[in-house]
């Protein structure tokens, strides 16, 4: 008997009432989350352990997930921060020569319920025409307990996102002999950030989200790297104040998805809620300077209102092709600039790679 057959029923219950029917796999149990989908092909397990997924049940839009296994090198951080995971085929035979398990296995190991065989189109277009709503995935049976799970799903919010998933002490990582040092800003960070920058010659020290200034001052980075991460950006008060001491230092600053927002909001700047958000590694960029479109790799329910960003002090530098939001600013009063997309994308386009480039010539600028 296949392991398709063994697996127990499970359910996913929607905010709105809507109950789908499928298959467990990885953890059994209950879970309460955010649901959310990504249209991205391949690199579920850099989704799985992204940290901006933290409080969220994420549905992968691709209907065959598995196929290629797990292995430690492709996790973007320890550990997984989704809270549940929903997939329409699971592949229970992978077969890769870089493989060393399978993601059943991972997903036991880890905790995470995982929900397959359930018609994820239908849920796509739901959480496209309704917004993201809240859920939960349970193997319980969902009829009896509806009104109950109902009750929790309203009262769930995501809170405190970035003080969950943060460091809570410093890492310093490099290669022999580096040209650079940069403090990375743990607002939840993925490996490839960090590894992007150690290939271009830096060493790396990764720093928890509420150091301050004065602690990064006493480091003498040639730059600062401010990190992508979960949650409502406007929650992280202490952060966002924070980021105001740290700009005054005059170091090169380069911010990427949740550090965007941070920074824009550190400005004086507005964010807001998407309907859908987005997630996947297909999302187009225009570059407003040269006019060239971008396929981007991208993760984020939150974005920052360009409309909001004073024009004396920066300028909105990308917008995404489809709704014309705001994807990028560079600022006039500091050496800074910061994209709401990956251009660190392991497991999606590198398009946009040169701006690790750019900061590094940036840092070439500062006198040593």
């Amino acid at each position: 008997m296949s392991l398709f057959n063994q697996s127990e029923k499970a359910y996913l219950l929607l905010a709105d009432g809507q109950i789908f029917e499928g298959r467990s796999f990885g953890a059994k149990g209950t879970v309460i989350g955010e649901v959310v989908f990504t249209t991205s092909l391949t690199g579920y397990e850099e989704t799985l352990t992204d940290p901006s997924y933290y409080g969220q049940i994420v549905t992968q839009t691709f209907p065959l997930i598995g196929n290629y296994g797990v292995n430690e090198a492709d996790k973007e951080s320890d550990k997984s921060y989704v809270s549940g995971y929903i997939v329409r085929e699971w592949c229970n035979a992978p077969s890769n020569f870089r493989m060393e398990g399978d993601i059943n296995t991972f997903l036991e190991k880890e905790n995470i319920i995982g929900l397959h065989n359930i018609d994820t189109r239908r849920l796509t277009r739901t959480i496209r025409e309704a917004g993201v709503m809240n859920g939960v995935i349970t193997t319980e049976n969902v009829y009896e307990k509806k009104d109950e799970f109902l009750e929790k799903i309203r009262q769930y919010e995501i809170k405190n996102a970035v003080r969950n998933v943060t460091a809570d002490r410093s890492f310093t990582y490099s290669e022999a002999n580096p040209e650079y040092k940069v403090v990375l800003m743990d607002f939840g960070y993925k490996r490839n950030i960090r590894n992007e920058l150690v290939k271009r010659g830096c060493e790396v020290i990764v720093v928890p989200a509420y150091t301050t200034a004065e602690e990064i001052k006493a480091l003498s980075p040639d730059g600062i790297m401010l990190s992508n991460g979960p949650g409502n950006p406007a929650e992280n008060v202490e952060i966002i104040e924070n980021l105001r001491e740290i700009v005054k230092l005059g170091i090169p600053i380069f911010g990427i998805c949740l550090g965007h927002q941070l920074m824009a909001l550190a400005h004086g700047g507005r964010t807001e809620k998407l309907k859908y958000g987005h997630r996947g590694a297909n999302q187009p960029v225009i570059d407003l300077e040269s006019g060239k479109t971008y396929v981007t790799s991208q993760n984020h329910g939150y974005a920052v209102v360009g409309e909001s960003i004073d024009e004396s002090i920066a300028s909105v530098s990308h917008i995404n092709a489809n709704d014309k939001t705001c994807e990028g600013i560079k600022y006039k009063n500091s050496n800074a600039f910061t994209v709401q997309f990956h251009p660190e994308a392991h497991g999606g386009p590198l398009d946009t790679a040169y701006l690790f480039d750019e900061f590094i010539s940036r840092m070439n600028k500062e006198d040593k």
